[in-house]
């Protein structure tokens, strides 16, 4: 009789974690049965390394939106990415959108860094201001060879 009391307190406490685990995966996906509301903004990246439909879009490391397309421009040969902006955030105008790494080796985000302007993007713009994803290999060709011109120039 206590082993089967035993045996049914364990189960419960493992349908409990495993409760709580789907609930705090849907939260962290975006899930949530909190409806936000959103409006969409575009943009186009030279490079888009890295970023999906469904990566974040983070304002001060908070996410306040998702990718929600990307597509390749046949007229420019850009990326063109709309976003699903948070409705209670107003971005001024003259805001900058860049695709950032959460560190090494982490994985690739869009970045917003707000202007200053006192207009904000309406439903639909498109944010002009924008910078691509930067390889990590690029980055270490170029120091290569900036320290190398260095080098031949020195006597």
């Amino acid at each position: 009789m206590a082993s089967e009391r035993a045996e049914i307190l364990a189960g419960a406490a493992v349908l409990a974690v495993v409760v709580g685990f789907l609930a705090y995966a849907a939260n962290s996906a975006g899930l949530s049965a909190r409806s936000t509301q959103t409006y969409p903004l575009t943009a186009s990246f030279r490079a888009v390394d890295g970023i999906s439909v469904g990566s974040d879009v983070r304002m001060a490391g908070i996410k306040v939106g998702t990718i929600s397309a990307l597509d390749l421009n046949p007229q420019t040969f850009f990326a063109d990415a709309t976003i699903q902006l948070r409705s209670d955030i107003l971005l001024p105008d003259d805001s900058a959108i860049l695709i950032s790494s959460e560190g090494l080796l982490g994985g690739n985000f869009v970045e917003i860094v707000p202007g200053g302007s006192l207009e904000n993007y309406a439903p639909g713009d498109e944010i002009e201001d924008t910078q691509g994803a930067v390889g990590l290999i690029s980055l270490l060709m170029k120091f290569v060879s900036g320290r190398s011109d260095e080098a031949e120039a020195t006597p």
